[in-house]
């Protein structure tokens, strides 16, 4: 039973991993071009999983996600930064391992304080996807305050970068949060039921 149990888990893993794949490939699917940013989807498939996985595993799959973005950068970038700043893997790959394990917890802790599943679901959601652009750009502020990178982000000023990125933050981070807050509970939720009659 418990091998097939690890079996199932791993076949779910493997799912969400392909879809993954399939978001970095398709264009308009994981990531919308807007200007020098995307509006990213791909963070809703780590939180779903690591909601129904949990943490581990949901870092596995960020992980999966950081290193196509990383690859991606050099191959093919969807915006003029990612080749400057996305092959740093402290930008491309930490921040989302720690999306995918920060959800996976927080969605633990939040659920054992007795707080409505679905609630549990979309504030964990919430939370994740506003770290998630959080850290990007905060990285991004930390280690390439030069004019190359103000320069693709249609900058003038370096100086004026922490400001632009933080307004980002709020342009970009709102309708990201916005969009994982409403899908992530209503896909995970029956997802959850599911595998929790699978007893995995």
């Amino acid at each position: 039973m418990k091998q097939k149990n690890k079996s199932y888990r791993i076949a779910i893993l493997s799912m969400f991993i392909a879809i993954i794949i399939v978001q970095n490939l398709i264009p308009m699917f994981g990531y919308i071009p807007i200007g020098p940013f995307n509006l990213v989807t791909v963070h809703i498939t780590v939180i779903i999983a690591a909601i129904i996985l949990g943490p581990v595993d949901g870092a596995v799959l960020g992980g999966v996600w950081g290193l196509i973005s990383f690859i991606r950068a050099f191959v093919a970038p969807t915006s003029p930064v990612q080749p400057i700043v996305f092959t740093n893997p402290l930008i491309s790959i930490l921040p989302r391992i720690l999306v995918g394990l920060i959800a996976g917890y927080l969605f633990y802790c939040l659920f054992k304080t007795k707080l409505k599943p679905i609630f549990a679901m979309s504030l964990t959601a919430m939370v994740a996807s506003i770290l998630n652009t959080a850290m990007v750009l905060g990285l991004i502020d930390i280690f390439y305050q030069t004019p190359a990178v103000a320069h693709a982000y249609g900058v003038s000023d370096p100086t004026l970068l922490t400001k632009f990125l933080l307004a980002v933050v709020l342009t970009n981070g709102i309708p990201e949060t916005i969009l994982a807050g409403v899908l992530v509970p209503i896909i995970c939720k029956p997802l959850l039921k599911l595998v929790r009659n699978r007893s995995i």
